[in-house]
């Protein structure tokens, strides 16, 4: 009994080394499921082999440098069908006045197309500047 009580007190004077990766700051304790088509999930896989990441990796990296594009409004919709459609009639009427000659009314249509172009290009913004 005496020896059983030694050791239990040798053990516990000696200092513990634990040893092993320190704790991270901040711990991912969060887990997010997707659902991928089989095509996703090989060109997800591939990609992050090429980047030479694991796939949690690589999807933490993308997400983190992704541009999200806001959906247009139903308002704004309408005005870029109608800008589209405007866009359209002004191109018939440029050509017509190059048919028939008209020149100036053919530099002020072309003029006020690439105005709309513009306008159109600003609804249509591809994340890139415009």
């Amino acid at each position: 009994m005496i020896k059983e009580q030694q050791k239990i007190s040798i053990k516990s004077d000696r200092p513990k080394h634990k040893g092993g990766r320190p704790r991270l700051k901040v711990r991912r304790e969060k887990e997010m499921k997707i659902r991928l088509t089989a095509t996703e999930e090989f060109l997800i896989k591939a990609k992050a082999r090429e980047a030479g990441m694991r796939s949690s990796s690589w999807f933490r990296a993308a997400a983190k440098n992704a541009r999200v594009m806001v959906r247009l409004k139903p308002e704004e919709m309408q005005l870029l069908r109608m800008l589209s459609g405007l866009a359209n009639n002004l191109n018939q009427l440029t050509k017509l006045a190059h048919t028939n000659g008209i020149i100036s009314i053919a530099l002020k249509c072309a003029n006020l197309l690439n105005e709309i172009d513009r306008a159109i290009k600003y609804f249509n913004h591809d994340g890139e500047n415009s």
